[in-house]
């Protein structure tokens, strides 16, 4: 669930990063997602990105030959409580990973730095996951993994869905990968600077913002799902967004909220996906 809470300094927040890890807790959240990811019968790979290495869970039972739909965590947990960082922001509720099992198509779920116990040449700053889980950096280390996974599978084009958070880095990685075809996201806090000040949270400094950012090209389709009854991420902040962009589309499910019901919603959207490949 992408989630945030008032911020403590960073020397603090750093200080108490390496309590947490030295404790031993770092991993139990990492652990818990790749025992889920097994038991759903996904595969996970390390792919390298630019500063850092992603996780990468596969999904192999999808057909040949058509779009390749990446998948998108949400936040996870950056914050264990206002003075503590979390030492692993891994998802502890894993929607993405649990509406790819509902994926037909070829379709992976790839993680963000230092998330899933995975490093890289540069360290695991808290910045990663706090204030900069939406930067540049961050981006372009994705955008350089999937670019990978593309020429894995050679794939002709892919389709980015982003859960949460997630939804955030879906449109900023579509501005990045020319082979984008559409973009979906679910409950997403498109409006960053909006959403925090809506919340009362800390601002993301040192992040991007979709709203912010010029419109994706005409030719990569939207899909925006929002829930009715969702309390963290309101349609409205995502309606902000939509009226900048040149082929969006918006679907509010009434009885959805920020985690429940997505499941039952996956199949129309997936039907959506494939109408736009037809």
């Amino acid at each position: 669930m992408t989630c945030d809470i008032a911020e403590p300094s960073w020397r603090r927040a750093a200080a108490l990063f390496v309590i947490a890890v030295a404790a031993g807790c770092a991993t139990a959240p990492a652990e818990r997602y790749d025992a889920q990811a097994e038991r759903l019968g996904f595969e996970r790979e390390v792919v390298r990105g630019t500063l850092w290495r992603h996780a990468v869970f596969v999904n192999r039972s999808g057909v040949a030959d058509a779009p390749l739909h990446v998948y998108l965590e949400s936040d996870g947990s950056p914050w264990q409580r206002a003075t503590r960082v979390a030492a692993d922001p891994t998802p502890v509720q894993p929607v993405a990973l649990r509406l790819m099992r509902l994926d037909g198509a070829p379709s992976v779920l790839i993680g963000r730095p230092c998330y899933h116990g995975v490093t890289g040449a540069v360290s695991c700053h808290p910045r990663l996951w706090t204030h900069e889980r939406y930067s540049s950096e961050v981006v372009d280390s994705m955008a350089a993994a999937v670019e990978e996974l593309i020429r894995r599978t050679r794939s002709a084009g892919i389709v980015l869905i982003g859960y949460s958070g997630g939804g955030v880095l879906a449109m900023l990685l579509a501005e990045r990968i020319p082979r984008t075809r559409a973009v979906v996201t679910v409950a997403a806090n498109l409006d960053v600077r909006g959403w925090t000040e809506q919340h009362g949270y800390s601002p993301l400094h040192g992040s991007l913002d979709p709203a912010a950012r010029p419109p994706l090209a005409p030719a990569i389709a939207q899909l925006h799902v929002a829930g009715g009854n969702d309390r963290n991420v309101s349609a409205g902040l995502i309606t902000r967004v939509l009226q900048q962009q040149r082929n969006a589309s918006l679907r509010i499910v009434a009885q959805a909220d920020h985690v429940c019901c997505w499941e039952q919603e996956w199949p129309s959207v997936l039907r959506w996906i494939d109408a736009n490949f037809e």
